[in-house]
């Protein structure tokens, strides 16, 4: 596996992974979230914040580098 697909696949899976942790520390160590109101805590919401960048931008960054690996692996 070349350097810059690992590269790109070690970011995707902090970004997705920081993502998936901020969006469960939401329900876990913040309070919930309800329908009317959203997140109950001033940190429940930096986390959905956090969640809403990471978990698009790390899927799509993930979903690059595996076709890179797999296109890497064809040559």
């Amino acid at each position: 596996m070349r350097q810059d697909t690992r590269t790109i696949l070690r970011t995707g899976i902090g970004l997705f992974t920081t993502g998936v942790v901020s969006a469960l520390s939401i329900f876990v160590l913040f309070g919930g979230i309800t329908r009317r109101q959203g997140p109950h805590t001033n940190f429940g919401w930096l986390a959905l914040m956090l969640a809403m960048g990471c978990l698009p931008t790390g899927a799509l960054t993930l979903v690059l580098g595996l076709s890179k690996y797999f296109g890497d692996r064809h040559k």
